[in-house]
């Protein structure tokens, strides 16, 4: 199935845009509500190609295992700032800070 890369974009921001302070979700989860569950690197570069007048919370967004973005080191302090924990791994508890849409 082919991607509408313009309209993929649009959703992206759209999803990370309405995920809440003090909840994370996985590149594969908004690929997965965006109806592409096999695009989660889609999802990853269109937030790395996000510019700074997009004013989305990327920091949000973190890998399934809840891991952050590699170099990104800013990306945990503003987590923890919205309250989130780490486990002892490093990676965010995906099970506590996911976001649940029916919250």
């Amino acid at each position: 199935m082919a991607v509408d890369i313009a309209a993929f974009r649009k959703g992206v921001y759209e999803v990370v845009a309405s995920i809440p302070s003090g909840r994370v979700l996985s590149y594969g989860k908004i690929a997965w509500l965006l109806g592409y569950p096999r695009h989660a690197r889609l999802v990853g570069r269109m937030l790395h190609n996000a510019g700074e007048a997009e004013k989305l919370p990327c920091h949000r967004v973190v890998n399934s295992a809840g891991r952050t973005a590699p170099d990104w080191a800013e990306q945990r302090q503003l987590l923890e700032s919205e309250g989130i924990t780490f486990r002892s791994n490093g990676c965010v508890d995906m099970k506590k800070w996911q976001w649940k849409l029916y919250e």
